[in-house]
Order: structure tokens, then sequence, then C-alpha cells
């Protein structure tokens, strides 16, 4: 039954999508493990464990195994994915009997990285493991033309990275992938709130806050936003009210490394296809993408047209389920 378990995995530090052959997405879920310190076993995981951020007992601590895009704890990666694998098949009613998979991994990551990747998708038992880089998957998802012999360029800012391709001939022709992304701008938001209103608030505020009034450097009318927090000096709740402006005082920097890494991609770039990006533009996808402005701002940067990805959210676990047929093709090829 060997068509029926071909699944594509994005990995991503702030969620986790399982694309399913003739299915689409069947999972996408927060990457984020409860676990009972007691007796060392998983308690929750995706939706229900992020709910339970700054809310549990002492003993229940919720995890992020997944950072900067890579592994950082190996077993509770492979307990994640074999919950989430088994709230797949019988949710969606996938066989999950020997799957053959294809994991996208950040184009920076090392050897080490994409072994503990590979390592972890086979403990649960996958037929095959194939890892396909990350612009590449996400211009396969956004509906790029990567097969043909002009240049899309691609520039996927998820939660812990932010990827930069410019992808011809199904190759990745010039690459950055830089360690900065959703995540970073949370806990940016979090320290100028701690520093500015001596007020101590969570990751999922600091998330609100972002969507809500968060801007890339872009001119904008002014808005404001009441904040809940703790008082760091009387230790009580209190409520502060906080301007768009800062919001985007506060995210410059990490804006400012995704630009460069954009600009040194470009700079990088072959001159016969530089002209295909100033006609083509560059699409952007990933949840950083979907910040206010980001379209104008990077557009304005750089002189090229930009673009949002359809399914900006899914396009990389989408380009990674599609992608598993081409690897077939040029394994066909090689034989």
């Amino acid at each position: 039954m060997f068509s029926n378990t071909e699944i594509g995995i994005d990995l991503g530090t702030a969620n986790i999508l399982i694309y399913a052959k003739n299915k689409g997405i069947i999972l996408n879920e927060p990457s984020v493990v409860a676990v009972d310190t007691t007796t060392n076993q998983v308690v929750a995981v995706g939706n229900e464990a992020k709910e339970m951020i700054g809310k549990t007992p002492r003993n229940i601590v919720p995890i992020r195994p997944l950072k900067d895009g890579v592994i950082a704890d190996f077993d509770m990666t492979t307990q994640m994915l074999k919950a989430f694998l088994k709230k797949v098949s019988k949710k969606a009613g996938v066989s999950m009997r020997k799957p053959s998979v294809v994991v996208c991994t950040p184009s920076g990551s090392t050897a080490v990285e994409r072994r503990a990747i590979d390592n972890a998708v086979k403990n649960f038992g996958a037929k095959e493991v194939h890892l396909i880089e990350e612009p590449v998957a996400a211009a396969i998802g956004a509906d790029l033309p990567v097969a043909e012999p002009t240049a899309s360029m691609i520039v996927d800012i998820g939660g812990g990275t932010s990827e930069v391709g410019i992808i011809s001939f199904g190759g990745v022709v010039a690459s950055r992938s830089v360690r900065v992304g959703g995540d970073h701008m949370d806990e940016e938001i979090i320290q100028y709130i701690k520093r500015h209103y001596n007020v101590l608030i969570g990751e999922s505020s600091a998330e609100k806050i972002k969507m809500e009034i968060g801007y890339a450097l872009v001119e904008h009318s002014e808005e404001e936003m009441d904040v809940r927090g703790r008082d760091l000096v009387t230790g009580l709740p209190k409520v502060v009210s906080i301007r768009s402006t800062e919001i985007q005082r506060s995210i410059k920097e990490v804006l400012e490394s995704i630009l460069h890494a954009i600009t040194e991609t470009l700079e990088s770039c072959p001159p016969e296809l530089s002209g295909d990006i100033v006609d083509q533009g560059i699409t952007i996808t990933g949840g950083g993408s979907l910040l206010k402005g980001m379209q104008e701002w990077l557009s304005n940067e750089v002189n090229v047209p930009v673009h949002l990805a359809q399914n900006p959210l899914e396009s990389v676990a989408i380009g990674t389920g599609r992608s598993l047929k081409m690897i077939q093709k040029l394994q066909k090829a090689v034989k």
C-alpha cells in the first residue's frame, strides 16, 4: 500500500505540518510537548500542550523540542512525532505502516543536525526518509516554476529560521539561512516591554501583540493595544498601553537581519538570473510574511516586486509532500 503512505513533514520550530498524498495537509499543530518531569511521560502534544504554557503545575513542563529549525531535544522530538502520527492515522485514516517520508531541513543545517532529523523520523518506523532543503520545498508549495531554467526567489520567514533561496532547474543556486524569525520577534517584544514598562508578559501575549499591532518598517497610522502582564516591582498584575511604533522599534533588528540575508543572496546570484528576479520578483512565505507592511517594506528595500504566497503558512508542507514525486523521478532516472 505504498501510495497511501507517502507523507511530507514540515518540522517547524513553531508548528509541525504533515501532508499526505491525495489528502493535503492532515495536521497543523504547534511543536510543543508537555512532559511530566516526575515520570518523564509525555502528557500532551500540539494544541493541548501549547495551551498549557505558563499555566501548569511545577511537575508538568511544556517543551519546544525544536530550536532554530533543528532538533534541540532528540527524544522529545521522536515522542512528539510518534504522538502526531498516531493522531493522524486515527483522524485522517492514513496508514502509517512504513511510510515514505520527506522532511524539510534549513539550508544552513549541519550534517549532524540532518542526521538527527533522519534518525528521529526513522525511529517511528519510516520505510525511507528523504531530506529536502526548505527553500526548495517552499518554492514548490508556492507553485513557483522550480524545474524551469529561470530564477525563482523565495523568502520563507518561519518561527526559528528565515530561509532565502534562488532556485533554477530544480536546484538551489544561491541561499542564506539566518536563525531569526517570528519567535525572535516575540522575544524582542517581551524584552522591550520588560525594559520600558517593568512588566513581564508571556510568549502568547507577545505573539498576539505582533499579530495585532506589529508592523514591518513602513509608515502607518499609529495603533494602540492594552497589554496585561506582571509588574516586576510590585509583583501584581498590571495593564499597560503599547503603541504600534514601539513594537516596530523592538523588532527592527530581527527585520534587518532578514533583509541582510536577502541582499546577500541577491549579491551572490549569477547575473543571468538576476534579470529573471527583476521580472518575476520575490515570493515571501512562512508565518513572518504575514506581518503587516512586510511586502511593501521589502519591495521598497530591494527594488523588485514582492508577492505573498497563496498559502504562506502551508507552502513548505505542501512542497515537501509534492517533492516526493520529483525525488522518485530523479531516482528512476539515476537507475
